[in-house]
C-alpha cells in the first residue's frame, strides 16, 4: 500500500495564549502553541493540535527533528502537501 507521506517544516511559538494556526510563510508552517516547552509538553500539544486541525490521527504525525527547537521537521501520513495547505488555509479563516 502506497500511503501519502508529507514532510513539513514547522515553526512553533510556545507559551501562547491559545493554540493558533498562523499559516504558511516561505514554505514554513507557523503555529502558536499554548503549552510550555518543558518536558515535551509543547511537542505533545503540537501533535494534538495538528491532528485536530488536519483531521488525522495523532499516531500519523511524528516529529523527526527539532524536539528541543522552535523549528521542527514533522512527517504527516495520509495527506499530501496540497491537502495540508488547503486545510491550513481554511482553518485560518475560522
Amino acid at each position: 500500500m502506497n500511503q501519502k507521506r508529507t514532510t513539513l517544516t514547522i515553526q512553533v511559538q510556545p507559551k501562547a495564549k491559545r493554540n493558533e494556526v498562523l499559516g504558511f510563510e516561505d514554505g514554513i508552517l507557523r503555529l502558536k502553541i499554548a503549552a510550555l516547552p518543558i518536558e515535551g509538553k509543547a511537542n505533545k500539544e503540537l501533535i494534538s493540535f495538528l491532528s485536530k486541525t488536519l483531521g488525522t490521527n495523532k499516531s500519523s504525525i511524528t516529529i523527526d527533528r527539532g524536539h528541543t527547537s522552535k523549528v521542527k521537521i514533522v512527517t504527516i501520513l495520509g495527506l499530501d502537501r496540497d491537502q495540508i495547505y488547503e486545510i491550513i488555509e481554511v482553518s485560518k479563516l475560522k
